[in-house]
């Protein structure tokens, strides 16, 4: 399994994340099945069989994260090198087939959101951009096809 990497806000977030499941989520899911089990024959209820799967899916979520945070390398700002594209910087491109610039931040898988210009160092582009710098052009390979980035800038 690859090594996870996580900004310090992004380790903030999945903290914040953690504290809302364990102290929101779970009592209610716990007052779901407690509510559940108060309509009987538990071999056919199918609210209580709900909840329990419900239970299931949050308690490992809440693993799923504790051990990211864990074993996370959180990238510290002091750390970056914006000599390259690394985790933690972010690049401005020059795109040239739709002759536009676009600005992504590199951070580890768990922190993505294409949307919001946060890309995985796993994805096929924060993969392609990795260890480029200032004034190269990068052929990229895509589920979509090749696309073409000028680097222009990198910073944190």
């Amino acid at each position: 399994m690859p090594a996870k990497y996580l900004t310090p806000e992004g380790k903030k977030q999945l903290e914040e994340k953690l504290q809302y499941l364990k102290t929101v989520k779970r009592p209610e899911v716990v007052k779901k099945i407690g509510l559940a089990r108060e309509f009987g024959d538990l071999s056919e209820n199918s609210e209580y069989d709900s909840a329990k799967e419900e239970q299931a899916l949050l308690e490992s979520q809440i693993a799923e994260i504790e051990d990211t945070l864990l074993n996370a390398i959180i990238i510290k700002k002091s750390d970056i090198d914006v000599s390259k594209v690394n985790i933690g910087t972010k690049v401005k491109l020059y795109d040239e087939e739709f002759d536009e610039e676009v600005e992504y931040k590199i951070v580890g898988s768990d922190e993505s959101d294409p949307a919001n210009g946060l890309i995985s160092n796993e994805s096929p582009v924060g993969a392609g951009l990795i260890g480029h710098k200032v004034g190269e052009s990068v052929v990229i390979n895509t589920p979509n096809g090749e696309v073409k980035y000028k680097i222009l800038d990198i910073s944190i």
